[in-house]
Order: C-alpha cells, then sequence, then structure tokens
C-alpha cells in the first residue's frame, strides 16, 4: 500500500517486501529423525529423494550420510553418525550429539516419511523453478547485443525440461560413488538381459555384439554415399527397436523400458508417408515400388493392412518437417520426451539441418560444427542414442578402394570429433551395378554377372570409430528389393534362390 507525506503532499515508496523461498524445516527434521530411528523409512524415499533437495546444509549432510551407512548395510543412528560430523559445530545452539538426539526425540513415524519426503522433494523444485524465473527476468532486462530473443527461450525451455525429467537442474559437481553405482547398475542389467547388452539392441546380432547395443547419450554417425542404404539401415533399427518396447512402471509413476524403447524420427529428407511405405516394404517383404504403382495382390494388400495395425500400436514418431534448425529439433525432441517418452532418436540427415546463430549459418562448416556439438550435447540431456545420418564427400570415388573412411566425413571434422560412434555403410554391389558391361550376350557380361551374383546380398557396416569399443567390419545381409537389412548367413545355408 502507498505511503502519502502530508506535507510534500507526494507519494513515497512503499515499504520492500522480502519474500523467503519455499521450504519447511520442521518436515526436514521430521523426515531425517523417521530415518535415525527406524533405517527402513530410508527406503520409502531413496528413490526420488537426493541429498541437493534439503535447504539447510546440515540436513543435507546428515541424509547422505545416513544413505551412506544403510546402502552399506551398516546401521544410521545419531551414535554412529556422530562420529562423521565435526565435534565443535555449532546447529542452533547445540552440538552435534544433541541435535541429533532432537531429530530422534521428534521424529515421525515411518507411515508419514514419504508424505514428509514428497514435501521435502516438491518445494526443493519450487526454489529451482524460483531461480530458473529469475534468470529468465535478469536475462531478458540484462540481454547481451549477441543475444536473440529465441536463444533465451531455448535456454529457459531447456532449464525447465531438466527440471521436469529428473530435477537435475544445475546439479553441478556429483560423488563419484554416484557415477560408480550408475556404471555397476547398468552392468547388472546387461548381465541379467538374455541378449548380455548394456544398450538398445539393434536388432543385427552381429552389430551388437561389437557396440553392446545403443548406448545412452551416444552420438552414433551412420554415413555413407548415396544409394548405399543408410536410411534403411536407420528405419531397420528403429523399426526394431520400438517392436521390441516393453514398459515398465517405476516406483515414481514414469514409465520406463525394459526391452526395446520409444522412437523419434526426424525425417528431413522423405516425408512421412514415404517412411512409412519404406517401412512396410521393409516388414512385409512386399516390394515398395509394387505398393507406390498399386501393382499387388489380395494377399499383398491383406498383408499390408495386419501389419498396420501392428504398427498402429509401435511407439515410433516421425516428425517430417524439412529445414527445421537444430535449436527448432532440440526442443521437439524435449517435448517429444516429456508428453510421450524418448529412448531412441534418429535424424536424416545432418546436412538438411540448419544452424541457430547468424555467425554459423554464413559458413558450412561452422554451421555443421554447431549441429554436431548440440546434437552431442542434446544425447547426453535426453539421456538417449542419437543415430544421426550423414553424407560423404565425392573423393570416395576416386580411389580404387571405396571402402569408406573417417576423412571421407562431408564438411567438418567436428563429425568425426563429437561422434562416440562413426558407421559406414558400404556394398559392393552399388558399384558392381554400375560397372555392368553392355554386351549382355559377352563373356565379359557373363563373369560380371557372377561377380555381382556374388556379392549382390552383401553389405558392410564399417565401425571407423568408437570411443567404448573395437573397430572394425560388421558383415550384413542386404535385400535391395525391400531395402532390408539382416544378418550375414553362410550362402552355403541358403536354399536356392528364384529372382
Amino acid at each position: 500500500m502507498a505511503i502519502f507525506d502530508s506535507t510534500a503532499r507526494r507519494q513515497l515508496p512503499a515499504e520492500p517486501t522480502y519474500r523467503t523461498p519455499p521450504h519447511n524445516i520442521e518436515a526436514e527434521q521430521a523426515l531425517l529423525g523417521a530415518i535415525l530411528v527406524n533405517n527402513e523409512a530410508f527406503y520409502r524415499v531413496s528413490d526420488f529423494l537426493e541429498p541437493k533437495h534439503f535447504l539447510e546444509g546440515i540436513h543435507q549432510r546428515i541424509y547422505e550420510l545416513a544413505s551412506s551407512l544403510i546402502r552399506a548395510g551398516k546401521m544410521a543412528t545419531p551414535v554412529t553418525l556422530k562420529t562423521f560430523l565435526p565435534v565443535d559445530l555449532d546447529i542452533a545452539g547445540l552440538t552435534v550429539n544433541q541435535y541429533l538426539a532432537r531429530l530422534a526425540a521428534e521424529a515421525t513415524t515411518i507411515i508419514n516419511a514419504e508424505d514428509y519426503g514428497r514435501t521435502v522433494y516438491d518445494l526443493s523444485i519450487r526454489r529451482d523453478l524460483i531461480t530458473i524465473g529469475e534468470d529468465m527476468v535478469n536475462l531478458a532486462y540484462e540481454a547481451p547485443v549477441d543475444a536473440t530473443p529465441q536463444s533465451h527461450i531455448e535456454d529457459a525451455e531447456r532449464k525447465l525440461f531438466e527440471l521436469a525429467e529428473t530435477g537435475r537442474f544445475d546439479t553441478g559437481f556429483q560423488r563419484f560413488t554416484h557415477a560408480l553405482t550408475t556404471a555397476v547398475d547398468m552392468a547388472a542389467r546387461a548381465y541379467q538381459r538374455e541378449e548380455r547388452l548394456s544398450g538398445l539392441a539393434t536388432g543385427l546380432r552381429d552389430l551388437d555384439k561389437y557396440m553392446g547395443g545403443l548406448q545412452k547419450s551416444d552420438l552414433i554417425v551412420i554415413a555413407g554415399r548415396p544409394g548405399m542404404g543408410k536410411t534403411a539401415l536407420a528405419t531397420n533399427i528403429a523399426f526394431n527397436v520400438a517392436h521390441s518396447f516393453q514398459p515398465q512402471t517405476k516406483a515414481d509413476g514414469t514409465v520406463e523400458a525394459v526391452d526395446g524403447g520409444r522412437v523419434g524420427f526426424f525425417s528431413l529428407e522423405m516425408s512421412a508417408e514415404q517412411l512409412a511405405t519404406r517401412i512396410i516394404s521393409e516388414q512385409t517383404e512386399i516390394a515398395s515400388s509394387t505398393i507406390r504403382r498399386g501393382q499387388i495382390t489380395d494377399a499383398d494388400f491383406e498383408k499390408i493392412v495386419a501389419f498396420s495395425r501392428t504398427m498402429q500400436e509401435l511407439p515410433l514418431y516421425i516428425d517430417e518437417t524439412g529445414g527445421i534448425s537444430i535449436a527448432q529439433l532440440a526442443a521437439r525432441a524435449r517435448r517429444l520426451k516429456r508428453q510421450r517418452g524418448l529412448d531412441l532418436m534418429v535424424i536424416d540427415y545432418i546436412q538438411l539441418l540448419q544452424g541457430s546463430t547468424r555467425r554459423s549459418t554464413e559458413n558450412r562448416v561452422q554451421e555443421i560444427t554447431e549441429i554436431t556439438t548440440r546434437l552431442k550435447a542434446l544425447a547426453k540431456e535426453l539421456n538417449v542414442p542419437i543415430v544421426a545420418l550423414s553424407q560423404l564427400s565425392r573423393q570416395v570415388e576416386s580411389r580404387d578402394d571405396k571402402r569408406p573412411q573417417l576423412a571421407d566425413l562431408r564438411e567438418s571434422g567436428s563429425i568425426e570429433q563429437d561422434a562416440d560412434v562413426v558407421l559406414f555403410v558400404y556394398r559392393d554391389a552399388y558399384y558392381l551395378k554400375n560397372a555392368e558391361p553392355r554386351d549382355y550376350n559377352s563373356s565379359e557380361h557373363g563373369e560380371w554377372q557372377a561377380k555381382y551374383e556374388k556379392v549382390k546380398y552383401q553389405a558392410e557396416v564399417i565401425i571407423g570409430k568408437q570411443r567404448h569399443g573395437p573397430t572394425g567390419t560388421v558383415p550384413l545381409h542386404f535385400n535391395g528389393q525391400f531395402t532390408r537389412f539382416g544378418d550375414s548367413v553362410d550362402v552355403a545355408h541358403l536354399p536356392d534362390r528364384f529372382d
């Protein structure tokens, strides 16, 4: 309310108000007391509550110590905890012994532990929201000259997404034991799985053996010359992952994938209808050209209808918007994960993305550098593998051995630098097909025909780079008619084919 000076007859500013951040010290104390009295209370809140969610520093330290002791199979009591805290510590006029004893004496029951834990957690999230809001306001008032409003929106959206997904906004440093626990959990999941993979299974046995599946937070680049089958390999993997999806509801109500996963496919080159037709062709073994021309039989049509019903249940989401920027792609990916879940992202392909800053768009190399750097950052932020397709430069064609190398990655060395895994798709049949002799009756054509039949169904995925595994060549089977990759088999074990 405004205050008026009767003599000067002018309005004076009201007394400034001060608002403290949302907190509930009593709830923190009651929860800690419950844990110290009955360690079973810890397991009621350990799935979602971390030390950082407590406002008071001493409470953070007590919860962290109690967590370590309980997880180690030891008792967390006022007696066992006091040896890990400074003896001369003053807590509101109380010694460490007195404060721990008071927490235990005023403890709530184990039945109410989860409710108090939720209160502490929710208030922590509110404090983080206030911090994000204040940062948004301050940045809008004092924006740098080269910063655009769009970049402010993207930054705010990123922070809000991190907060909404995992509550890890501005976590900073973490104890090594936390990272160690995560690594051990990953190894345990790999051991428990039937296929012994730590990542998402691609559905291609030999490729999974080399890579251990698609690892979370990895940027996986699939590169090749046009016509080699990059998109076919990507759609095969995307379908296999989505088709294997088995959900499980966690204690906090979120859904995680026990097997397979939810897939977001950014098709920057093909329309959603073209991509769907290709997947139908791959899975029903009906040539896509036959489908497009309507030259299908009644049996083919029934097969397509049956497969379409299966596809409707798959968690495979397609964005066909062309020419989008890396910032727009990141925003849509965050939205998809928040609304429907996301376990794998596919981008077809890198060179069709645009940079988000004016400086980067003036130089193509800088633009690709920005795109790959932000894709890697996005993979870590979303904690999902990102499969990004890339073109190769024409210098491959000038060599006798046309198998691609890392130096062939087009337009920027940043693709090689930022990628965790680089896969090259190569098929001898592609180049041999173009070298077919024109004289069909010549002996030369007969020799060519024998060579072509030998490699017609052969493909290679060359692992040119892998941060956490070996490099090498993985042989695959490829059916060009249906653009479908599969596990390689010994030709001697195949039945006779009639083409």
